[in-house]
């Protein structure tokens, strides 16, 4: 192919969202020019069944469970009003426990505000924090945030040894476990409670809980008289769970605009549910 064939492929198959920020060139990607028509079919059908999904029908039929993080950026495409408004509630309690913390309404016993964050999660209940943060995070933060994201006894150690006794004091911890019996979490929260016991803190006073309704850890969480719960729907898996409390409620507590993160997001899942293969960046990937 010549230089001037190549230009004109390029422009004949560049997609352009400027909605977005993004822009896509698969000119060099080796397929012919009748790919699209033959690919039709098998598109189709992916994006029928994509939308039966994002209208609730069941994906997992062994455990019965929906796939809707889609609704979380969008409420009202949520299946039914109780989903839309759980959804609704989540994010004004976020926002009102957030407000507090960075007015120092919600403070711990032996502090004057909470300034550091650690987050105990493993897999997907950590990928997306962790994300936003290393895209979005920086010495501007409100909180700065810590992570145990697995069982590797000097990595704990060191993020212990980190934050110290007086950073424990400063400290809001965040247990993240959709079942509340994810082993590598469970482990992570009793280190932290073995700091905070031999601080002489109180690991109650200070722990938040993100899990699912009537699970091991929101139970542990009842019990103890934890500072806070928050949701965890079965209808989110781990790794897409960043526009769920998951990830919103460390954003807003690192001082992100999270109304700005559902929005792009909302934009982003617009533009890859058209139709047109051609003009769809996550199906032409």
């Amino acid at each position: 192919m010549d230089a001037r064939a190549m230009w004109e492929r390029y422009k004949n198959l560049l997609v352009d969202h400027p909605t977005i920020g993004l822009r896509l060139d698969v000119s060099r990607m080796k397929f012919g020019p009748r790919f699209f028509d033959e690919m039709a079919g098998p598109v189709g059908r992916a994006f029928d069944a994509m939308a039966e999904l994002e209208k609730g029908a069941i994906a997992n039929p062994d455990e019965g469970r929906q796939v809707g993080h889609y609704w979380l950026r969008n409420p009202s495409l949520a299946p039914t009003k109780e989903i839309a408004a759980e959804i609704e509630q989540a994010l004004a309690q976020v926002a009102t426990f957030t407000a507090s913390v960075h007015a120092g309404r919600i403070k711990p016993p032996e502090a004057e505000r909470f300034t550091h964050l650690l987050h105990v999660g493993i897999g997907g209940s950590a990928l997306g924090p962790q994300l936003a943060d290393g895209a979005l995070g920086g010495a501007a933060d409100k909180m700065r945030i810590h992570f145990l994201d697995n069982t590797d006894p000097d990595g704990i150690h060191r993020v212990l040894s980190t934050l110290g006794t007086e950073g424990l004091k400063r400290t809001l911890v965040l247990v993240v476990s959709k079942s509340g019996g994810t082993k590598e979490t469970r482990n992570g929260m009793l280190e932290v409670q073995g700091a905070f016991r031999q601080a002489g803190l109180s690991f109650p006073a200070q722990a938040v809980a993100i899990t699912g309704a009537g699970s091991a850890l929101s139970k542990v969480a009842t019990e103890e008289g934890w500072l806070e719960q928050f949701p965890m729907w079965s209808w989110v898996g781990g790794r897409t769970s960043q526009t769920s409390v998951v990830g919103l409620l460390p954003a807003a507590l690192q001082g992100f605009d999270i109304g700005e993160l559902l929005a792009g997001a909302r934009a982003c899942d617009e533009v890859t549910r058209i139709r047109d293969a051609r003009q769809n960046p996550a199906m032409l990937l």
